[in-house]
């Protein structure tokens, strides 16, 4: 998109943040509304400079430095360093209050961008031992951007708010290097929760929806993911002598098409999504050389801790029957530890007002659950949280055909930003003023 839309889209944007949908008799609602335009150039500002300047997960170096400088000329507390270029601001109101957080992850994928962008990336650098291309793919230099205007407007607000404010900025969210902790796992561990506690934590991710639209879902919002590895030994013979060894090529192609019927004939759908897909094989170096092993990799998706045993079962059944079927042996890894994305439902009811209010009238709707996962439920896990959606696609495009998260020419509308601002700024002010009580939802 060329720079002169994005500049009329930045209009359109303004001047719906400029039409107000804060609430009238609201006084910090008002406050948000009007910063907001005083805040969006600097926000735009931002996220093209990190766009321009993405960092691959634990080497957010530049990034953090950006966020860390923000924040303390804002005088809000920070710490830098957690989770390797993790940061954390603590902003403490002018009144007394509880406390609550709200995140933003910061890292980039290894894709090379091909978005006609003028502030497209054009770094490389090396992954796993390979050049690659670096790209803002999955859309976190909207998040960053968005949550450094939060801070700037709740700073410039500071002795209306009721309660304290925490900032996290987490790196790695896509998975750190080989060999290497990170992500939101290790922020919990390093204390980014701590000193002070939140009540709740609150999040947002940018996606190919109607522009400026939020979208949400109680209970489970993404999936639990699950890493696999399936190891195929056969024996190794010359390619125009099969009858000679046992070929795993072979009996790997016939084990990713059953792995296909788990989900699509052997288990309820209706009751919760799932998903089992192989995104990886290597085997064999030569044409006429039929090789002694394949390894091959993938990933399962579910919604439901009875179906993802019953599905990591099937998995290891089918593999391994399949193998031995043929002659040859297989062995499944499927280590686990992702986690389910799960809003909590008393805290999600207790702040969808303020989300139809940020979102304006229409622009509120609740989501299908989405099969793609975050590490963001590593916060949730010992207290409440609320992650949505924020549309990010541009008017006139098709959503069944539009590049999404992770594509090379994924693009993020600028003129839905405002709605994010909004959003985040709105549900940590509301939340301070009339936090959840009681017991929070079972897990």
């Amino acid at each position: 998109m060329k720079a002169v839309v994005l500049v009329g889209v930045l209009a359109a944007g303004l001047a719906s943040v400029a039409s107000g949908q804060g609430g009238a008799g609201d006084d910090l609602a008002k406050l948000v509304e009007a910063r907001l335009p005083q805040i969006m150039p600097k926000v735009i500002a931002w996220r093209r400079d990190i766009h321009q300047h993405p960092e691959l997960g634990n080497r957010e170096f530049r990034t953090a430095k950006l966020v860390a400088d923000h924040l303390t000329a804002l005088g809000i507390e920070t710490r830098t360093g957690i989770a390797h270029t993790g940061v954390v601001g603590v902003l403490r109101g002018g009144k007394p209050g509880p406390v609550v957080a709200l995140r933003a992850d910061m890292d980039a994928l290894p894709v090379t961008e091909l978005a006609d962008l003028p502030f497209r990336s054009r770094v490389r650098t090396e992954y796993n031992g390979q050049q690659v291309g670096v790209m803002h793919a999955c859309g976190h230099d909207n998040h960053v951007a968005i949550l450094m205007g939060v801070a700037e407007i709740l700073a410039g607000m500071k002795a209306s708010i009721p309660g304290t404010v925490t900032f996290i900025f987490q790196p790695a969210e896509e998975g750190p290097p080989a060999g290497e902790e990170g992500g939101a796992p290790l922020m919990v561990k390093q204390g980014a929760l701590e000193n002070p506690r939140p009540g709740a934590i609150f999040g947002l991710h940018v996606w190919p929806g109607p522009l400026g639209s939020l979208f949400y879902r109680s209970g489970g919002a993404m999936a639990a993911p699950d890493g696999v590895t399936i190891t195929v030994k056969g024996r190794q013979t010359h390619g125009a002598v099969p009858w000679g060894g046992v070929d795993p090529i072979v009996v790997s192609s016939q084990i990713i098409v059953a792995l296909q019927t788990i989900t699509s004939r052997q288990i309820d759908v209706t009751k919760a999504p799932a998903i089992v897909t192989i995104g990886s094989i290597q085997g064999g170096n030569r044409g006429n050389i039929i090789p002694d092993s394949v390894v091959m990799t993938g990933t399962i998706r579910t919604f439901d801790e009875a179906q993802r045993k019953d599905i990591h079962d099937r998995v290891r059944r089918t593999v391994e029957h399949l193998a031995a079927a043929s002659g040859a042996t297989a062995t499944v890894s499927i280590p686990g530890g992702g986690l389910l994305t799960y809003n909590d439902p008393a805290l999600t009811e207790h702040m969808v007002p303020t989300l139809r209010r940020s979102a304006g009238e229409g622009g509120l709707q609740v989501s299908v659950p989405i099969t793609g996962s975050e590490d963001f439920p590593s916060f949730t896990e010992s207290i409440p949280g609320l992650f949505f959606f924020l549309g990010v696609l541009p008017k006139g495009h098709d959503p069944d055909t539009a590049p999404r998260n992770h594509s090379p020419y994924f693009f993020a509308d600028e003129a839905a930003l405002p709605t994010g601002v909004r959003a985040m700024a709105n549900l940590a002010l509301d939340y301070l003023r009339n936090p959840l009580t009681g017991k929070a939802a079972d897990r």
